[in-house]
């Protein structure tokens, strides 16, 4: 069986068209040296580039065959001779825009082969689609929905009445959109859920009554979203996620909530209902977020932590419940030499 590439090796470019869409400087090198291929430091051959930023690869570094290396200054003369040098000031960070030089059909999940709307998807008649809307087969879309040009909508994907969707994104395959309003070039992976019931109940001795949720999810610009999230919609008032914010795979969203622009969520994260996380806040996977609460501005909660009570903006957290890392380091110190007694006695 033959293996397959799922993306098209990009043309050969030189170290100096490299270097301009890095950011980088040449300090060691030929600027017309062809770059063919990326990398990892261990695999690279002739014609490859590769980045380094991690002392812990220090070996694979030393013994890589790269024809050249995204470094910052403080790493460049740890490259071995014979391998070209771009100094910059972050070296993953222009590893990414190299990449998205010379591998545009990764940035997006869309198909460039597959173009307008399929004779086997289902639109119906009252939905408003723009020019170069693209929807694959198995897709249905419902009455007054809305979409913007250059949008493609993966096959089975279901976007629900009165749906409005904005340009340049992408609905991946299997995804429910209901009661969402989605900004410019919003990428949901697939089997993403947007818009459901929240967990709304008045509970009691004679059972627990459904709670309408009336709301809806508002996501707005150039937000990214992994696969199999679940997003609830509102129940009195809107679910936000402001523009910018990446959020990984399998992380639950509650009714209510305010994710502020740029925030960071990783997988499992699971924020209750009506909490809030003002701009430019990241939380490790499986962390729980109590409902209610606010995390500030550029605050950063550590991985398969516990938040219970309102964070202050542009600190650092961890532990259960979340505190400031530094108290719960001495916490986790002091229990590990309690623990260390009891062995001795």
């Amino acid at each position: 069986m033959s293996e397959p590439r799922f993306f098209e090796l990009p043309a050969s470019v030189s170290l100096k068209t490299v270097a301009a869409w890095a950011d980088a400087e040449i300090y060691r090198g030929d600027e017309s040296l062809e770059i063919s291929e990326v990398a990892p430091l261990e695999d690279a051959g002739a014609g490859a580039l590769v980045f380094f930023d991690n002392t812990a690869y220090l070996n694979q570094l030393e013994a890589t065959g790269a024809a050249a290396c995204l470094v910052g200054k403080r790493h460049r003369e740890k490259v071995p001779e014979g391998v070209a040098v771009l100094v910059c000031s972050e070296a993953y960070r222009s590893w990414a825009m190299v990449l998205a030089h010379l591998y545009p059909a990764a940035m997006t999940p869309k198909d460039p082969l597959i173009s307008g709307v399929s004779e086997r998807a289902v639109v119906d008649p009252a939905a408003i689609l723009e020019e170069n809307v693209t929807v694959e087969p198995g897709a249905v879309i419902g009455a007054d929905v809305e979409i913007g040009s250059g949008t493609v909508i993966r096959a089975n994907a279901v976007i629900g009445r009165g749906v409005k969707i904005g340009r340049d994104c992408v609905i991946g395959a299997n995804c429910t959109v209901q009661h969402t309003v989605l900004g410019n070039r919003v990428c949901l992976h697939p089997g993403v859920c947007s818009g459901q019931d929240g967990f709304g109940y008045a509970m009691g001795p004679q059972g627990h009554l459904k709670v309408p949720q009336v709301g809806r999810v508002i996501i707005q610009d150039d937000v990214e979203i992994g696969a199999n999230t679940t997003i609830d919609r509102g129940a009195n008032r809107d679910t936000v996620i402001g523009e910018g914010t990446k959020i990984d795979n399998q992380v639950q969203i509650g009714h209510n909530v305010v994710v502020g622009r740029h925030c960071v969520l990783v997988s499992q994260v699971g924020l209750s209902g009506s909490c809030t996380l003002e701009d430019f806040v990241a939380i490790g996977g499986k962390t729980g977020v109590r409902g209610h609460i606010t995390i500030g501005m550029g605050a950063q909660v550590a991985a398969v932590s516990v938040v219970n009570d309102d964070l202050a903006a542009g600190g650092r957290y961890g532990g259960t419940p979340a505190k400031p890392v530094k108290q719960w380091f001495r916490e986790v110190a002091a229990v590990r030499k309690l623990a260390e007694r009891g062995d001795e006695s």
